[in-house]
């Protein structure tokens, strides 16, 4: 049977973790500034992981 491919979308957006986890970007980053608070801003600058139930999905996408 021929190998599945990838889908880029979800590759594009997500990392594997060592533990099998996703990470991604947070949302809400590109503008629209003055209406967040500093704390928010800050917070928003790292990557987060992906909820288990979105990530169980994602990774048959892989």
């Amino acid at each position: 049977m021929p190998k599945t491919k990838s889908n880029r979308a979800i590759a594009k957006r997500f990392k594997k973790t060592a533990k099998g986890g996703l990470k991604s970007a947070n949302a809400f980053t590109s503008h629209r500034f003055h209406g967040k608070t500093k704390k928010q801003r800050r917070n928003l600058r790292g990557t987060s992981m992906v909820n288990d139930t979105l990530a169980n999905k994602y990774t048959k996408m892989f």
